[in-house]
């Protein structure tokens, strides 16, 4: 069927961000991906438009009160949203929680299988609570169900080397003089000129551990009798049985330093109490089931066929060849989701919306195929079907040709980005796509193929024996020099060989990784890279006036609006309003500092400027190799003053790079930097590493993008499958080498993309 003839959502005038009066029909109950390079203006149709409008139409839905208590967002920029439906967004945001919170709570997998131990396991602790960490009736009592234990290490709090007088005790507020001091020098209790190491027992227990009498301690307002407490007590009442959320920073860090956290001795780091621990099924325990894989367990309960145990199971194992069916079948139901990256948390979303028997839904997507194997991209599209299938919507942010295959339909964003994007480049089918002249078509239709040569290394740098989570003692040495990319399927152990074991033999690696940036209203490109401090000496040298003057966060700051350029009202249970500051018209400065200027221009009209027309207005040499780093990372057309919080996943990833390049003989350490990139902006990025290279450094790439595997000088890949089945090296050598491998699995997929086939032995 003709998806044009069908009912669609409808957006006529779109102006979020740098949309240019976008205007599109999106059929419905089919699946819809936005392509385009970072910055196009692909987000803002589809989650700044389409996701804002029908959340914020959602909440009209419900009472004034419930409405006060949601989320509030603003009618998105555009002339008219129409036949919307739900929208369900599964974005990158990592699914947060805490120590609580596991993969099997996250995804309801884990109250399954408390139900299948109270109803089939023996002895039975009771009903589902029971087997519950997160309950008091089946926790364990030691660790209150989380698995470890927090305490004071008595060796960093205490120099037993000392005596009272000669400051023994270093734990904040101790010091010797201070009235906690006094508590225990003059508790009369204990010669304050001995050593603690020359203590009784009686004495280094009452120090540590006392209680049950009170110490007259002097104080400047006069005296008062004070109850004692041993140093441990002490430090656990205002330390560790409290809410860290209500510690202040300096508290935080102290918490930190004098602790040591350990597994739970009680439970094994199981979370859970004795009773609940000592159920079996078939001899498995619940720790034997939080601990073992998602494919694992799922062929464990596939074997539970009795009347009662069997219906349980058989709901928990769908559930867990749902997970395993998009690629995270190495996780375990214990994994914390803290843990978890944000391309398996959208995984993991995903999941618990496959179950849904809801439909006419709209599902949006944020880049799913995000720290996926070319192998499991195929997976990730059979889903998006299924989801398609039940009647829903679903709509696509993505880069990978291998999800834009299975799109109905496509949206090619651009032409470039920034002020240059914000149009609709083309609509139509992917076949059609990829004969389009538009960048994406051609980088579609474009083949990168393999480095005919390849850097020598200078040197190695060797791992011995890296046996961390699923590594199996492996010996790996990085070649020192060249490119280096480190590939394999999700949970093979890439990350934990790079991230963790060899940044921790090489501590002097610059490990550029995926974790977020400060990315507030207040925080610009140009203030990032520390432009901004030099752009404002410039002003105020050549003004004669002070610095701060030309900061929207300090002097400079308009006062009606505090520095910000507009000003939100809140209507309580209605939608907030936000306008532009009438005092400064979104300027952000008052009047006065308007009137200083560098070259001609005002330092509204600097930050307005991009990093590559600032660079034609200064002299500072230093303040000019800063904003070549923009460029540099092809970030060209972001203007200094943009918010960084308006910037995609991709562009804030490169101007993290930014802040460290330019050095020479180090070692770079990149977890998967292609993520958000666009095909033509995936050449570029290896374009810049090929430069560190070339200034004598060594990077080292986890990644999975062939494109970066085609053009590094050596492959390292780590399989052969993810979780138990990986954590060994499959491969090492170049790229060329790699192709004629039969053991691997990347190998099979860069033969695919490269068109590589096998020569054919002559006679």
């Amino acid at each position: 069927m003709d998806p044009s003839t069908e009912r669609g959502i409808v957006i006529t005038g779109a102006h979020e961000n740098n949309l240019r009066d976008v205007s599109l029909t999106l059929p419905k109950g089919r699946i819809t991906v936005f392509t385009g390079v970072s910055g196009s203006g692909k987000s803002s149709v589809v989650f700044d438009t389409i996701a804002v409008e029908s959340q914020r139409q959602l909440n009209e839905t419900f009472t004034s009160f419930l409405r006060n208590r949601l989320p509030k967002y603003e009618r998105p920029r555009a002339e008219a949203i129409e036949d919307l439906s739900v929208a369900v967004v599964i974005d990158q945001r990592p699914l947060g929680g805490n120590v609580r919170s596991t993969v099997g709570t996250a995804t309801d997998i884990w109250s399954v299988v408390r139900v299948l131990f109270s109803r089939y396991g023996t002895p039975s602790a009771g009903g589902a609570t029971a087997y519950s960490f997160n309950d008091p009736a089946g926790m364990c009592p030691a660790c209150d169900g989380v698995g470890r234990t927090v305490r004071l290490d008595l060796d960093r709090a205490v120099d037993w080397s000392k005596s009272l007088n000669e400051g023994a005790l270093l734990l904040p507020g101790l010091g010797v003089g201070s009235w906690e001091w006094n508590l225990y020098a003059g508790s009369g209790r204990f010669d304050n000129d001995l050593p603690l190491s020359a203590y009784g027992e009686e004495e280094r227990h009452t120090l540590l551990h006392g209680s049950g009498f009170t110490v007259r301690i002097d104080l400047r307002t006069g005296s008062a009798d004070m109850r004692f407490e041993g140093v441990v007590e002490r430090f656990d009442r205002l330390y560790l049985k409290r809410d860290t959320a209500s510690l202040s920073d300096r508290r935080r860090a102290a918490a930190d330093r004098f602790t040591v956290e350990r597994v739970c001795e009680a439970c094994g780091g199981a979370r859970l109490n004795a009773a609940a621990l000592a159920t079996r099924i078939d001899g498995l325990s619940p720790a034997d089931y939080s601990r073992m894989e998602v494919a694992e367990l799922a062929g464990v309960l596939e074997r539970i066929d009795d009347p009662v145990g069997g219906p349980i199971a058989a709901a928990a194992r769908e559930r867990l060849e749902r997970l395993a069916g998009v690629g995270l079948g190495y996780l375990s139901l214990g994994r914390e989701t803290t843990t978890l990256s944000g391309g398996e948390g959208q995984r993991l979303k995903m999941v618990r919306h496959l179950g849904s028997s809801l439909t006419g839904l709209t599902f949006v997507f944020d880049e799913p195929s995000v720290g996926l194997h070319p192998r499991d991209v195929g997976k990730l599209g059979d889903l998006l079907v299924r989801l398609r299938d039940k009647g829903n919507t679903v709509l696509v942010v993505e880069h990978d040709p291998d999800v834009m295959a299975v799109a109905d339909h496509v949206v090619d964003m651009g032409p470039r980005a920034g002020a240059d994007g914000g149009h609709v480049v083309f609509e139509g089918t992917y076949a059609r796509l990829r004969e389009a002249d538009t960048l994406t078509g051609r980088c579609l239709r474009r083949r990168t193929p393999l480095k005919e040569s390849v850097r020598s290394p200078t040197g190695w740098l060797p791992v011995r024996g890296a046996a961390l989570h699923n590594l199996k003692g492996i010996d790996v040495s990085f070649p020192q020099g060249v490119l280096t990319a480190v590939t394999g399927v999700a949970g093979s152990g890439k990350s934990t060989l790079v991230s963790r074991v060899f940044t921790a033999a090489y501590p002097q690696a610059l490990v550029v990784d995926q974790s977020p940036i400060a990315a507030s209203s207040r925080s610009t490109p140009a203030s990032y890279i520390g432009a901004l401090d030099a752009i404002r000496k410039t002003f105020a040298r050549e003004n004669g006036v002070d610095a701060g003057l030309f900061s929207f966060n300090s002097a400079g700051a308009c006062e009606g609006c505090s520095g910000r350029g507009t000003i939100t009202t809140d209507l309580a249970f209605m939608d907030p309003v936000t306008t532009t500051c009438p005092r400064c018209e979104g300027q952000r400065f008052h009047d006065d500092v308007l009137e200083h200027r560098v070259g001609g221009k005002s330092i509204v009209e600097v930050l307005e400027m991009t990093a590559a027309q600032a660079m034609g207005l200064f002299e500072d040499r230093a303040l000019l190799r800063k904003l070549c780093t923009l460029h540099e990372v092809g970030l060209t057309y972001l203007t200094l003053g943009q918010p960084l919080s308006t910037l995609s996943g991709g562009e804030r990833q490169r101007i993290k790079l930014a802040t460290h390049l330019h050095r020479t003989a180090g070692v770079y350490v990149l977890d998967e930097p292609t993520t958000g990139l666009h095909l033509a902006d995936t050449g570029a990025l290896v374009d810049l590493l090929d430069r560190l290279v070339d200034a004598g450094n060594t990077v080292i790439c986890v990644e999975h993008n062939l494109d970066v595997v085609k053009r590094a000088d050596w492959v390292i890949d780590l399989g052969p499958e993810g979780g138990r089945g990986g954590g060994e090296v499959v491969f090492e050598g170049t790229p060329a080498r790699l192709l004629t491998d039969r053991t691997s699995v990347t190998a099979r997929f860069l033969r695919r993309d490269t068109g590589w086939e096998a020569p054919v032995p002559t006679a």
